[in-house]
């Protein structure tokens, strides 16, 4: 079940109730005496005209588009209106640069500014709100809550210029303003860049990627037309429909949509823009260099600290972004969540998982296959089995006591007849299909529908087989799974056992984890390969039958790992600077090099998002694909 933080808006109607029922009391109290009477209307009216006005709300109208982003807004007795918006809406809807903290209820920041403002901070219902309420009277917002819709605008921005120029590290350009203004850079999809020994009839191969700088601002046409791209003879030759602006050079576009300017980028794969918006006068600097990743080392709540930096491992550097997380303070917990809570078919972005369990932290997890959306290896939460592990891969598992192992896992479960005859169980509420035997309990949902054509069902009850079902056809026909026991099914060659398990046959089941050590903890998540050991990198992807392409893949990589402090890291590691992402080796290295005791690869890829309070850390949102399952963290108030 998702654990609830605190609903905000019951809480603010309690407050309401409560002053509502002192100022009725005391009325009631007052209006004993008729000589009272005009003092207590002036008292009633004194203590409702004191009642903040406290709103609440996930979305922010700013410059009249709307963004899903959370805020507060709350007037205070001297009438003042103090408005809260969360720190990841700050930092990706306006640009404003969180710098390093040591306290979690101070967030120093940096927006345009020639000193460092800092807001007040505080931690409520999975998000960390920052009052923005000087900040933004100094920059000229005009703010006003409407319904669950939080209306923002912002002076009307102009860029006077846009420069282009060379650094021994790479490219800058430098967008001159007339005032601050919000900005975003987002990620954007590989550009394709045309080899002279490529076939035309070939698809070209993308070297560089797209990357979008967005300001709420305007511009005159002619800086407009210096960046438009012009058709060339050449691709109307080769009847390309691609930008004709060649994607070496680093501005394919500038245009104007709804008082946006949209600056379109092209950076070598291994580079990428680092933004900094400075005063005096107003500009947006952008450094397209291998080494972009802005080093930050910010407490974001007692017992959870965001880092991220480069990390070398032998003659490269890799950009890695963590979270670190103390087990021992009172209220954080860690618990696996997954897309669908009603059942295990499903996929979704981690930040609408992290949100629907009111997570205020988390990463994804384990295998799942893409297409049936069922996942491939373990989960188990609370003492239930929600997936079982497969192929004897890499997990982690633990206590709510801050109590962590890690290994290759195995789940041994058997069948036992009437006769005593043993029957070995293969998988348990899995999406991996092979011969044999699996089961599946009300935790995969209401029904089963078979995942092969043929299967042979057993449907258990009270430990009794009741009904013996030929499943015909994959995915056609749904069978319910009784909520006091559970399916069997029989595949391939296990369809012969089915004269062992004829109806009104008793069984029973027995479950064991090899190591037995698995078995003591409530909580537990499978991916694989295992990476580091006792300090030791252990790596061995053949023996979690993983395939050759997947061990010499590079790619971006998620990982979880103990520190020798008893500290847990969750991690995200992206393309090293000026080349490619890590390959499996590397990125067992860099877990070692960062301190990891023990360390276990996730599912990496485009699956691969580190979520923190409404924002992904490592990457735009709209380039992380949908997941089957991750790790949440959740801080319970005390």
């Amino acid at each position: 079940m998702p654990m609830i933080l605190i609903n905000k808006q019951r809480f603010f109607r309690y407050s309401v109730s409560s002053i509502l029922s002192t100022a009725l009391c005391l009325t009631a109290t007052y209006t004993t005496s008729a000589q009272q009477s005009p003092t207590n209307s002036q008292l009633l009216a004194s203590l409702i005209s004191q009642l903040p006005t406290p709103l609440s709300g996930n979305q922010i109208t700013l410059n009249g588009r709307t963004l899903s982003a959370a805020w507060l807004q709350q007037r205070q007795t001297d009438g003042k209106v103090i408005t809260h918006l969360s720190d990841g809406a700050l930092r990706q809807l306006m640009g404003v640069d969180l710098l390093n903290t040591s306290n979690p209820e101070l967030q120093p920041v940096e927006w345009f500014s020639s000193g460092t403002p800092t807001l007040n901070a505080k931690l409520l219902g999975g998000y960390r709100y920052l009052d923005i309420s000087n900040f933004a009277y100094i920059a000229g917002w005009q703010i006003q809550a409407n319904g669950n819709t939080l209306v923002i605008s912002t002076p009307q921005a102009k860029i006077n210029n846009i420069r282009h120029g060379k650094r021994p590290t790479g490219d800058r350009l430098v967008v001159d303003l007339d005032r601050p203004t919000p900005w975003q850079v987002t990620q954007g999809q590989p550009i394709d860049r045309p080899d002279s020994n490529t076939p035309i009839s070939q698809p070209p191969k993308p070297l560089n990627r797209e990357w979008i700088i967005t300001l709420d601002s305007t511009a005159d046409n002619s800086l407009i037309q210096r960046y438009t791209p012009q058709p060339t003879l050449l691709l109307k030759k080769l009847k390309q429909l691609p930008s004709p602006i060649s994607p070496e050079q680093l501005i394919q576009k500038v245009e104007i949509v709804n008082n946006r300017t949209i600056i379109s980028l092209s950076v070598p794969f291994g580079f990428a823009p680092q933004v900094s918006a400075i005063t005096n006068p107003n500009r947006l600097v952008i450094d397209i260099q291998p080494n972009a990743l802005v080093a930050k080392d910010i407490t974001w709540a007692k017992g959870l600290r965001w880092q991220q930096k480069f990390i070398n491992s032998g003659t490269d550097s890799f950009p890695v972004i963590w979270l670190e997380i103390n087990p021992t303070v009172v209220g954080l917990s860690l618990k696996p969540i997954w897309a669908n809570p009603e059942n295990q078919t499903g996929i979704s972005t981690l930040i609408q998982t992290a949100q629907r369990y009111l997570a205020v932290a988390g990463i994804n997890a384990g295998y799942f296959n893409r297409n049936s959306k069922l996942p491939l290896g373990a989960i188990r939460r609370d003492n239930q089995w929600v997936s079982g592990p497969i192929l004897n891969r890499g997990a982690i598992a633990w206590n709510d006591s801050g109590e962590y192992y890690f290994g290759r896992l195995t789940l041994n479960e058997t069948l036992i007849t009437s006769n005593n005859e043993p029957l070995s169980i293969l998988f348990l509420n899995s999406g991996y299909v092979q011969n044999g035997i699996a089961r599946y309990t009300p935790i995969w949902g209401s029904t089963y529908t078979p995942l092969t054509d043929n299967e042979i069902i057993l449907v258990v009850r009270k430990d009794q087989i009741i009904n013996q079902l030929l499943g015909s056809k994959v995915s056609v026909t749904p069978i319910p799974i009784p909520q006091d026991g559970y399916l069997l099914s029989l595949r391939g060659t296990a369809a012969t056992n089915t004269s062992k398990l004829p109806i009104g046959t008793k069984v029973s089941l027995t479950s064991s984890t090899t190591p037995a050590d698995f078995s003591r903890y409530p909580h537990i998540i499978g991916a694989g390969p295992l990476l580091v050991h006792n300090r030791q990198i252990v790596l061995n992807a053949k023996a979690e039958t993983f395939s050759d392409a997947f061990i010499a893949e590079k790619a971006v990589r998620s990982a979880i790992c103990t520190t020798t402090t008893g500290n847990l890291i969750i991690a995200a590691v992206h393309n090293r600077a000026g080349g490619n992402s890590p390959t499996l080796a590397e990125h067992a290295q860099l877990m070692q090099v960062m301190g990891c005791v023990n360390a276990l690869n996730l599912d990496g890829g485009s699956s691969t998002s580190l979520y923190l309070g409404g924002q992904l850390l490592d990457r735009s949102p709209n380039t992380a694909a949908r997941v089957h399952n991750g790790i949440g963290i959740f801080i319970t108030p005390r």
